[in-house]
């Protein structure tokens, strides 16, 4: 038998309607949005969405994405997914041995410019 070494903390859930309220976002809007794919939400036993807080991020990102860009919601995932898949290879990067920026003309930090109105 194994038991775990520490306790899972649990994640407070947010129901569908005070997550959309803390995103100021009308409900219809967060469940489109969950239908797409582009936030992540469990469904209870009477099929009402639960989204983690943490999801509140994400959905920054895809606003950003959206008034940055003005790319619509097919290309936001796709550019998530790209952001995300960026994201792990820099991580595999910094854990290697010896490394110190993943190209010689890496800059050492980043900063993101949104061109547009």
């Amino acid at each position: 038998m194994t038991y775990p070494l520490m306790r899972r903390r649990r994640v407070e859930m947010l129901d569908l309607d005070t997550f959309a309220a803390r995103a100021r976002l009308h409900p219809e809007l967060v469940r489109r949005l969950v239908a797409l794919g582009l936030l992540e939400a469990d469904r209870d036993a009477a099929d009402r969405l639960w989204l983690a807080p943490t999801e509140l991020v994400t959905l920054a990102r895809i606003q950003r994405l959206r008034a940055g860009f003005s790319l619509n919601y097919a290309a936001v995932g796709l550019v998530l997914d790209l952001l995300d898949r960026i994201e792990s290879l820099e991580a595999v990067l910094r854990r290697q041995p010896g490394r110190t920026t993943a190209h010689p003309n890496t800059p050492t930090t980043i900063t993101h410019t949104f061109i547009g109105g």
